[in-house]
C-alpha cells in the first residue's frame, strides 16, 4: 500500500530504520510496511563515522537504488539538506524519486548538518526552507510521492519557534511535519495539539538522544502519525559485532558464537538464493526450438 495512502486511512505507520538492502529485507520479512533509509545509519554502516554530512547525495541514491530493486516496501529517504540549495533540492528529489523514495525527508539545519540528537547545530533561515519546500514541490514527479518537512529549530530557537517554522513549512505545501528532538512528553504534546488534524506529524525515537521513547501505540495516542527508529539497528548490530568478533579473536573459532548466529543455510535462506537459482534456471536455452 501507498505510504500516502496508509496515513489518509489514518493507519499509523512504524518505519524501522535501515541502511542496507539485506537490513531492507529482513525489516521486510519480519513485517515492516515501510522502512526508513537513514542518513546517519549509512553514515554509520558504510563509512564508521558520525553524522555530521559527510554523505553525500550519489551516495544516498546509489543504496536507495539497491534496497528499492530488492524489497516493494515504501521507503522514507532522508535527504538531509537536500545536499545545498533550492536546486540542489530538485535534483535531490527527481533523482530519490526515480530510485525508488516513497517519502523524502528535508531539513533546515545549515550546512555541515549534524544528527538532530547532536549539539552544535545552526539553521538555515525560515524563507530559505520555504523556498526549499516549495521547490520539492515542483520537482516531484508523483503526488504520492510525500515531501516531510524537518524542522531542528527546537534545540537552536526553542520549542515555540520551531512550532512556528513548521506552520510556514505547512503553509508551504509540506504533507508531512517533523518537528525534531522534543526534550518531554509535554512538549511532545503541545506540538500534535498545535497541529492534529491539519497534518501528519513523524516522530523520531532515538534511544539515548533528547526525546523520550515511547512505544508506537504511545506514539500515535498523542497524535502522531509516523515514528522512526533510524539507528537502533545499526546501534543492535554493532553491539552484535562487538560480541563476535571479540569471542572470534579470543576464542580462534565461532563455536561458542553459533547459537546467536545464522549459519551459511539459514543466511541463503533469508535472502532466498534457492528461489534466484531456480529464477535464473527457467532462463537457461537448454533445448530452444526455432
Amino acid at each position: 500500500m501507498m505510504l500516502r495512502r496508509m496515513l489518509e486511512e489514518g493507519s499509523f505507520v512504524l518505519a524501522p530504520g535501515i541502511y542496507d538492502a539485506l537490513s531492507g529485507l529482513i525489516a521486510t520479512q519480519m513485517g515492516a510496511r515501510s522502512v526508513y533509509l537513514s542518513g546517519a545509519s549509512l553514515a554509520y554502516a558504510r563509512f564508521g563515522r558520525s553524522d555530521v554530512g559527510l554523505v553525500t547525495m550519489s551516495e544516498v541514491q546509489d543504496t536507495l537504488a539497491a534496497i528499492a530493486d530488492r524489497i516493494e516496501t515504501p521507503i522514507i529517504v532522508d535527504a538531509d539538506t537536500g545536499f545545498g540549495n533550492a536546486l540542489n533540492v530538485q535534483r535531490t528529489i527527481r533523482y530519490f524519486e526515480r530510485a525508488g523514495a516513497a517519502a523524502m525527508q528535508l531539513e533546515d539545519q545549515a550546512f555541515p548538518k549534524r544528527c538532530g540528537h547532536l549539539e552544535g547545530k545552526t539553521l538555515i533561515s525560515c524563507g530559505e526552507m520555504v523556498g526549499k519546500v516549495k521547490a520539492a514541490l515542483d520537482a516531484r514527479r508523483n503526488d504520492s510521492t510525500l515531501i516531510i518537512a524537518r524542522t531542528d529549530a527546537r534545540a537552536v530557537e526553542g520549542l515555540n519557534a520551531a512550532l512556528d517554522r513548521a506552520e510556514a513549512y505547512r503553509e508551504a505545501g509540506a504533507d508531512v511535519l517533523f518537528i525534531e528532538a522534543p526534550q518531554s512528553i509535554d512538549e511532545m504534546r503541545q506540538l500534535c495539539e498545535r497541529f492534529r488534524g491539519r497534518i501528519p506529524l513523524l516522530a523520531n525515537m532515538v534511544e539515548g538522544g533528547k526525546t523520550p521513547i515511547k512505544s508506537a501505540d504511545d506514539l500515535a495516542r498523542l497524535g502522531y502519525g509516523i515514528a522512526i527508529f533510524p539507528g537502533g539497528a545499526v546501534r543492535a548490530i554493532s553491539r552484535h559485532l562487538q560480541a563476535y568478533y571479540g569471542g572470534l579473536l579470543s576464542h580462534g573459532s565461532n563455536a561458542g558464537f553459533a547459537d546467536h548466529m545464522h549459519d551459511f543455510n539459514g543466511l541463503n535462506d533469508i535472502i532466498e538464493t534457492a528461489e534466484l537459482l531456480q529464477l535464473g534456471k527457467s532462463y537457461e536455452d537448454t533445448d530452444a526450438t526455432d
